[in-house]
């Protein structure tokens, strides 16, 4: 499996931007697709989730109401798209995969499959 995002950049607080994990190497309707993001210092975090088959979502609290997690079966892509950005939001973004039967999708360390990340800055 192999996935590859973009969309990151620099933008101000309050402003959107739209992330895309482009997957292949598999069929996915098994897989839950996540989304994880890493600031400097920290550890990598949970931010959104959505199962490939179903498009059931899951959301990290602190981006409930603000970003929405989608998918295109058509386009083996998934969308995270980020509304209301604060400074906080300030991370490296990866996008990940998993069989949903494996684990928890909150849980990073039951994702096997990862993206190489994309950088998503959020000036004040």
């Amino acid at each position: 499996v192999q996935l590859v995002e973009s969309g990151g950049g620099l933008v101000q607080a309050g402003g959107s931007l739209r992330l895309s994990c482009a997957a292949s190497g598999d069929t996915f309707n098994s897989y839950t697709m996540g989304w994880f993001r890493q600031a400097p210092g920290k550890e990598r975090e949970f931010v959104t989730a959505i199962t490939w088959s179903v498009g059931t979502q899951y959301y990290a609290d602190s981006v409930k109401g603000r970003f929405t997690i989608s998918r295109d079966t058509t386009k083996n892509t998934v969308y995270l798209q980020m509304n209301s950005l604060k400074p906080e939001d300030t991370a490296v973004y990866y996008c990940a995969a998993k069989t949903k039967y494996n684990g928890h999708y909150a849980s990073r360390n039951d994702y096997p499959f990862w993206g190489q990340g994309t950088q998503v800055t959020v000036s004040s």
